[in-house]
């Protein structure tokens, strides 16, 4: 019988065979724990991480809902990456359904000026 986290990673895999991020277009990355949102810009051919924002960071995890911190979350990845002359990245949902914080995180991402 597989678990919860064994049909997610079996997801990831099955999403990162598609998708791959360069120096121009990165992946946006996301982990989603039950408490934080962690999300990533990472350059898979070079292996970096270009930009990283977590809801751990500026007190963002003391205000608002989850899918609140979420959107903080999103804008700010997207100023760090604009900063890093980045506008065109892949979206990376390892795994996770395409709604509530992940949405919100994405649609806040966008609203800050990536494309994807």
């Amino acid at each position: 019988m597989l678990t919860k986290r064994v049909k997610r990673q079996n997801i990831k895999y099955r999403i990162r065979k598609k998708i791959k991020g360069t120096p121009d277009q990165p992946r946006l990355s996301i982990f989603r724990s039950n408490k934080a949102i962690y999300c990533q810009l990472v350059d898979d051919i070079n292996g970096q991480t270009l930009a990283a924002a977590s809801s751990k960071e500026n007190g963002i995890e003391k205000s608002g809902t989850k899918i609140e911190q979420a959107k903080k979350v999103g804008l700010l990845l997207a100023d760090k990456a604009k900063s890093n002359n980045i506008s065109k990245i892949v979206f990376d949902r390892a795994g996770y359904l395409y709604h509530g914080r992940v949405k919100s995180l994405g649609d806040a991402a966008r609203e800050g000026g990536l494309t994807f």
